[in-house]
C-alpha cells in the first residue's frame, strides 16, 4: 500500500515524539531504535524510510523537543499577561510534576550533562533550541522592563535547569520539594513576581 506525503510526515512525527520521550528519560546514548519504533507502534524495518541513522534521529528528536517546549510555553500561557506568564513558567518548571516526569520535561535539563558526549550535529541542535527558549524568555523580560534582558534570560534559564537537576538528584522527597520551593521563591523575588499557582 502506498501512502501520501502527509501520512509519511505524521509517521515521522510519531517516531520523533517517541524518541524525544526516550532520550529525555534514558539519555541519547541509551536509546535503541527498535525500542523507539515499538513505542511509536511501528516495525523496526520502517525506520530507514524516515532517518538514515540513529544519530540523525537523535538530532531531529532534539529539535522536536524544543519545538514542543516552545509550543507548551505558548499553550500554557495563552491569554496571560507577561508577569503572570513568567511566574507560570517558573511554577511549571520548578514543580514536582516536572521533576518526576523527565520524559515529558525540558530538553535542557534532560540533556545538558550528556551533551558533551554527543556529536557535533546534536550539540548544534541543542544550542539552537536553547537560543530559541532564551529568546522567548528574553522578550518577556524586556516587556516587563528588565535591563539587559538577554543576559538575564540566560541566567534565569541556568537557575531553572540547575534547580530541577539538583531536585532530581535528591533522594529525600521533602528536601527535594524544599529545594524546588526555595528556588521558585528566589526567582520570584529576583524578578518581582507573584506565584501563579499553589504547590504542595
Amino acid at each position: 500500500m502506498r501512502y501520501d506525503a502527509s501520512h509519511k510526515q505524521q509517521t515521522r512525527q510519531r517516531v520523533l515524539r517517541a524518541a524525544a520521550r526516550a532520550i529525555r528519560s534514558d539519555g541519547a546514548q541509551r536509546v535503541a531504535v527498535a525500542g523507539v519504533m515499538r513505542e511509536a507502534g511501528l516495525t523496526h524495518g520502517g525506520f530507514y524510510a524516515h532517518f538514515e541513522s540513529k544519530d540523525a534521529l537523535v538530532v531531529a528528536a532534539i529539535g522536536q523537543m524544543f519545538d514542543d517546549a516552545l509550543a507548551q510555553w505558548q499553550r500554557v500561557n495563552e491569554g496571560r499577561g507577561d508577569a503572570e506568564r513568567l511566574a507560570g513558567y517558573i511554577d511549571l518548571y520548578l514543580s514536582a510534576k516536572h521533576r518526576d516526569h523527565p520524559g515529558h520535561g525540558c530538553p535542557m535539563a534532560a540533556l545538558a550533562s550528556e551533551l558533551p558526549r554527543l556529536d557535533a550535529d546534536a550539540r548544534r541542535a541543542f544550542a539552537e533550541g536553547s537560543r530559541r527558549l532564551q529568546q522567548a524568555l528574553s522578550q518577556t523580560l524586556a516587556r516587563l522592563g528588565h535591563d539587559d534582558a538577554p543576559a538575564l534570560a540566560a541566567s534565569v534559564l541556568a537557575e531553572l535547569v540547575g534547580a530541577i537537576a539538583l531536585a532530581r538528584c535528591e533522594p529525600d522527597r521533602k528536601r527535594s520539594n524544599a529545594l524546588l520551593a526555595s528556588s521558585r521563591h528566589a526567582l520570584y523575588r529576583r524578578l518581582s513576581l507573584t506565584s501563579a499557582e499553589k504547590h504542595e
